[in-house]
């Protein structure tokens, strides 16, 4: 496969090698087992395939891990900080309490290796003084799970013991896929804006940060024109303040944005449905489907680790 497919590819690879057409089904396990090429059986729970897969195998998988990290304790503690959340290259530094050069040697071998990448913000703040460093992402989302959940506990996994993995990953497994999802919202911005207006496609998208605010998503298009959009996970319906807090963060950070785009996992208020904008989007968790379809031999992509 090429050195780099991207998250979406990753996923509808995943999707067709395992036969999962349900978006919902697909993402909890690609949450864990994404970027591995490993055959799941989703009719098995995720935490029966974790024990079956993983834990099972944690010495095998663990000399896989080793062939890229060489078991360097500072690599491994990074990656560990940026897999419970911490985003920001300085903040990770400072988590690890390493100095700006030894860490930005790091970051660039794990980046090498293609286990992390960065993500920069689409726009540089009005103050450069709010210049916040670059984000950084993993890979692959197995190795997240992995960092996350299982290279911290290792001595307890070596021995059988799983109750330290398990009490983790109860604790991390109702929000570790919001990460993805966000990642995979950026796609159905660009599929959608391929279909609304051809001719002026979306030329860079990611999200935008400084040191104060954060805008999940912010999208250039070829003719200049901003996109920015933000996401929501809760229960509940989006209501107006989404949209005019968004408008704000974009009027406080200097952007001249032309359209918005919402999504909401869980629906809009109907106030917020009726307002008579042709520049606002909304998307829910019913569009997301339109990201598996059509799925073919195509698709699969051809992943050199061992089969479990």
């Amino acid at each position: 496969m090429s050195k780099r497919p991207t998250l979406l590819q990753h996923f509808r690879s995943f999707a067709y090698q395992n036969n999962i057409t349900n978006f919902d089904i697909a993402l909890e396990y690609f949450t864990v087992f994404g970027g591995t090429g490993w055959d799941i059986d989703s009719s098995k729970s995720v935490d029966e395939l974790i024990k079956e897969k993983v834990l099972c195998n944690y010495e095998e998988l663990h000399k896989g891990v080793i062939n890229f990290t060489h078991g360097n304790g500072l690599y491994h503690m990074m990656l560990t900080i940026i897999a419970l959340g911490v985003e920001y290259e300085d903040d990770v530094f400072k988590k690890a309490g390493v100095g700006r050069d030894k860490g930005e040697d790091a970051v660039d071998y794990l980046e090498l290796k293609s286990l992390l990448k960065f993500d920069t913000s689409v726009a540089e703040p009005r103050n450069e003084r709010y210049k916040q460093s670059d984000k950084l992402l993993f890979e692959f989302p197995f190795m997240r799970f992995w960092f996350a959940t299982i290279s911290p506990y290792y001595q307890s996994i070596c021995s059988g013991d799983f109750s330290e993995f398990e009490s983790k990953w109860s604790a991390l497994r109702g929000n570790f896929s919001i990460l993805l999802s966000n990642l995979l919202v950026l796609e159905l911005v660009k599929e959608h804006f391929i279909k609304k207006i051809e001719s002026d496609p979306i030329v860079s998208i990611g999200s935008y940060y400084d040191k104060k605010i954060e805008i999940t998503i912010l999208a250039k298009r070829k003719s200049g024109k901003l996109l920015a959009g933000e996401c929501k996970y809760s229960k509940t319906e989006a209501k107006m303040h989404m949209i005019d807090s968004l408008k704000e963060k974009c009027e406080k950070v200097g952007l001249d944005v032309d359209e918005y785009v919402l999504f909401s996992k869980n629906g809009f208020t109907s106030e917020l449905k009726e307002l008579d904008d042709e520049n606002l989007m909304f998307l829910s968790k019913e569009d997301f489907s339109s990201l598996l379809d059509g799925l073919s031999q195509k698709d699969l992509l051809v992943y050199k680790n061992k089969k479990y």
